[in-house]
């Protein structure tokens, strides 16, 4: 996971008619309306990538004994899977600095590319981060659901250790937990961008608990670092919604998908404002538009089928999960919330097929794991139940 976007779901109260001079040249900020915006002591990026002497000292462990360049790359990347898989929980709030989520029992993806970044660095390699595109997917915290993006990293062998590699291929690092997800296009993130990244997190979690002073705050600064970044801009849109500034609202999603065309969320978001607003018809045109564009994508369905899940609308989720599959019979999760469906609707002997499907598809150990439990519970559960 690499930053949050929130799509909103919520109706909220009439639009307010405010006005505001945009500051920085021209970006959507207006400090007036979170007047304690102030108040709060953000990480500075040093703080967000630096490390404990604990966790430079895990680094250079990691690679003892071992002088070729590829093969410290690859023992440094075993070392920080296997403390991953085995000491630290995933989270997907757990927004963390490199130091903390060394130390911590718990991260999300962003947080763990950049302890592994500073890790990395430590030991003297070039790395640089990458953004991945994956099919639009969502996931629900607090009630909302968030469109999840995913960066990964790469490491490259360079002048370590007084010895100059010729090699610049490198070396990907993924903590992608959706590891079904189809990933096409990357392109190269700069360090300024993935701190923009992080921010972003911490203004959706700050969002997600109502500290809209707070989340301003961040969002604010992520624009700093990364002025163009149609994420953050449909976040500050939302926060604007939330807190009735209707026309900062319009503004930042406009100026989203100005810097992405292809941000589906700023086009949601800024439908639903239209929607508020009385302006059916522009609210229509965008809806259609997004209709057509997200017929193909099985995730789309995905998450409509576990939003209805969440819901407890069972017949809704078996319609959307089967719209899934219909799409892409190799999605893991599918098969997982199809199982799930039918052991609410009391069908055990087909929820047991979809978990047993999940499964297989599954390419995960871990996950494989966790499937091979919940069948284990269904198994519990089915002859307790035959026993009655």
């Amino acid at each position: 996971m690499k930053t949050l976007v929130l799509l909103s779901v919520m109706l909220l109260c009439a639009c307010q008619s405010n006005t505001g001079a945009s500051l920085n040249q021209g970006l959507p900020l207006y400090d007036h309306a979170f007047s304690g915006y102030t108040d709060y002591p953000l990480e500075t990026q040093e703080e967000i990538f630096a490390l404990s002497d604990e966790a430079k000292k895990f680094a250079r462990e990691a690679v003892k004994g071992i002088f070729d360049s590829d093969e410290q790359i690859r023992a440094l990347a075993r070392a920080i899977f296997a403390r991953s898989e085995f000491n630290l929980l995933y989270r997907a709030d757990a927004n963390t600095v490199a130091a903390d989520t060394f130390a911590n029992r718990a991260a999300n993806c962003l947080s763990l590319s950049i302890m592994t970044y500073a890790l990395a660095k430590e030991l003297g390699f070039a790395v640089r981060f990458q953004d991945v595109s994956v099919p639009e997917y969502w996931t629900r915290r607090e009630g909302q659901r968030l469109l999840n993006g995913h960066v990964n990293l790469q490491i490259i062998p360079g002048s370590n250790n007084g010895k100059v590699v010729f090699s610049r291929y490198g070396f990907e690092v993924d903590f992608d937990r959706q590891q079904s997800r189809p990933q096409s296009n990357k392109r190269a993130l700069s360090l300024g961008q993935i701190t923009a990244m992080f921010y972003n997190n911490k203004g959706a979690d700050a969002l997600l608990n109502n500290h809209y002073d707070l989340a301003y705050s961040y969002f604010r600064k992520a624009l700093h670092y990364d002025a163009q970044a149609a994420q953050i801009l449909a976040n500050l849109g939302y926060l604007y919604r939330r807190t009735d500034h209707h026309e900062y609202a319009e503004q930042a999603y406009k100026l989203a998908i100005q810097a992405d065309e292809s941000n589906l969320t700023a086009w949601q978001n800024l439908a639903f404002l239209y929607h508020l607003q009385k302006r059916d018809d522009e609210a229509a045109a965008i809806n259609e538009k997004l209709a057509n564009k997200r017929s193909s994508n099985p995730y789309y369905f995905l998450s409509l089928g576990d939003a209805a899940y969440a819901n407890h609308n069972w017949q809704t989720a078996l319609d959307q999960y089967r719209k899934a599959l219909e799409l892409d019979k190799s999605i893991h999760e599918v098969f997982f919330g199809l199982g799930r469906v039918y052991f609410e609707l009391g069908n055990i002997s087909r929820s047991r097929y979809f978990l047993q499907q999940a499964k297989m598809k599954s390419n995960s150990a871990q996950t494989q794991q966790v499937y091979a439990s919940k069948l284990e519970f269904l198994r519990r559960y089915a002859a307790k139940h035959d026993a009655v």
